[in-house]
């Protein structure tokens, strides 16, 4: 099999039915020449004649017959795969899995909504992506496309709408000295520990997330941070949705001023663009274009 064409099988199969180097030429949309060196070729990888011709006929040698019952039945499996695959990578329909971090929040919410409706067909699941593996979900195949926070760096990966800019706050336990403040700046958060994601998160994407001089205790998720935080072990910075979704009574949020905003883009595997992730990456892009500037 090393080295042999599509377009040899092809140029064979051509010529077997119609027994005519010119027909089978013009069934295929090549020269007679071509189809003769095609078949000049397909023989010597095989190592015998699988055609006759003469200038008065063309007929199938006993190999030619043989190989020819066995090559048509493989050709039309292997050409309706293909033509499978390409039907589903082009249609919205079937399953598509979107994982995320943090929270599913209104814009991204009336996204998935005007996809489903949009698309009937497709069937969404919404998965929960770990806070210190940001990438993983979508590299493994568990989802097809996953809202991370930015940044995003990863050159097997497709970053596609980037929207939903949010306040920073930062989670502080009640007994913290700055748990009062109205809020902090950027000055005062370099100076306290954060809590910051552990790997495999690569550490262009922690940092940012953890943007300190004094780094505090590394954990996986979301819930494992704001523990630590309610023990006093450090703060930890979060977007304003976020924040709000996680309340509870023994941790406060107090804006920052002077950091970054929070931002999430839409990322799926180079290799995994569908028909559906390009029909969602649309709906996001489409329904939150004229807010992804807002502060919250």
């Amino acid at each position: 099999m090393a080295g042999l064409e599509i377009r040899e099988l092809e140029a064979f199969l051509a010529l077997a039915d119609e027994l005519h180097f010119g027909r089978a030429g013009e069934r295929l949309y090549i020269s007679q020449s071509r189809v003769s060196q095609l078949l000049r070729s397909l023989e010597g990888r095989i190592g015998a004649r699988l055609v006759d011709r003469t200038s008065r006929r063309v007929r199938l040698t006993p190999l030619g017959e043989r190989f020819l019952t066995g090559l048509r039945p493989a050709y039309e499996a292997l050409s309706a795969t293909v033509d499978g695959a390409r039907s589903e990578a082009r249609e919205v329909g079937g399953r598509l899995r979107i994982g995320f971090q943090g929270t599913v929040d209104a814009l991204l919410m009336t996204a998935i909504t005007a996809f489903q409706q949009r698309h009937p067909g497709c069937v969404t699941e919404i998965v929960e992506v770990p806070f210190a593996d940001p990438f993983g979900a979508v590299r493994r195949g568990d989802v097809d496309t996953a809202i991370v926070l930015m940044p995003v760096a990863e050159p097997d990966l497709v970053l596609g709408p980037v929207f939903s800019r949010q306040r920073q706050t930062v989670a502080l336990s009640v007994r913290h000295p700055l748990a009062r403040r109205a809020s902090v700046d950027a000055a005062e958060l370099d100076a306290a520990p954060l809590i910051a994601a552990g790997p495999p998160a690569p550490a262009y994407w922690r940092e940012a997330h953890a943007p300190t001089s004094s780094p505090g205790p590394a954990v996986s998720t979301l819930q494992e941070g704001l523990t630590l935080v309610a023990a006093g072990r450090g703060g930890m910075l979060l977007c304003r949705p976020t924040a709000a979704y996680h309340g509870r009574g023994d941790v406060v949020f107090v804006p920052v001023e002077g950091v970054p905003d929070s931002v999430l883009g839409m990322v799926w595997h180079r290799d995994g663009e569908t028909e559906r992730v390009r029909a969602f990456a649309r709906e996001v892009a489409a329904n939150t274009r004229d807010r992804s500037g807002d502060r919250g």
